[in-house]
């Protein structure tokens, strides 16, 4: 019996283009002008603050924009980064620029397990902070009450078995009580070697194909 689901974004709730072709290219054309403008705000301090940690120097404003349009371009996962992406993209939500993309099917499915008392949980490299504004601002209304729990990188790698059994014990439900959903089999290799269920969205017909349960959307997914 399924008594949680752990679930992916990216490529399951939502379309893998949203993030690629609206999110990240919003936060490059807009990184630079909101550090300007924001430096003196406390959670850029601190982002300016690591980012010298992380290259081993200290950088004047410039420098450190510079440092994070590179970052993007070669798709690093950098903690201030992911920082200062997620207030880039907190202000784009609050101007209107752009909703969190769901697919229907997933708003749908997420409410029905909710509303039947099933807890649901996020697990996405994506930071909680990033997670949340995407789940708060969509078409659909805010979808953040639905969720128990979210979980980012912080928690370990997502091709990495040891997050899942971290993820478990945080839970505290049996591993194979929690169904985990994602488009990417390593992922889900990682999760079912950590005892969890899985089930692979497959929404591309060119999706990396597996040897895990599949569905090509929520409607598909089992729970028994």
């Amino acid at each position: 019996m399924i008594r949680a689901i752990l679930t992916d974004i990216e490529g399951t709730t939502s379309s893998i283009s949203f993030v690629k072709d609206v999110l990240f290219p919003y936060a490059r054309a807009h990184i630079g002008t909101y550090v300007r403008e924001h430096r003196n705000d406390a959670a850029v301090r601190e982002a300016l603050a690591q980012i010298d940690a992380e290259v081993g120097q200290t950088l004047d404003v410039e420098q450190a924009v510079a440092q994070l349009v590179a970052w993007i371009d070669a798709d690093r996962k950098i903690t201030p980064l992911k920082a200062l992406q997620g207030l880039v993209w907190e202000a784009g939500y609050a101007k209107g620029d752009f909703h969190g993309h769901m697919y229907p099917d997933a708003v749908e499915r997420l409410r029905a397990w909710h509303a039947a008392g099933l807890p649901l949980y996020v697990y996405s490299s994506g930071s909680v902070y990033a997670q949340k504004l995407l789940f708060g601002h969509t078409e659909y209304g805010d979808l953040t009450p639905l969720f128990s729990g979210y979980f980012d990188t912080r928690i370990g790698a997502k091709a990495e078995t040891g997050s899942y059994r971290r993820i478990q014990a945080e839970l505290g439900i049996p591993a194979e009580q929690i169904l985990f959903l994602s488009d990417i089999p390593a992922e889900l290799d990682a999760a079912r070697e950590a005892g969890l269920r899985t089930c692979q969205l497959v929404r591309d017909p060119g999706a990396t194909p597996s040897d895990h349960p599949t569905a090509v959307d929520f409607d598909g997914i089992a729970l028994a």
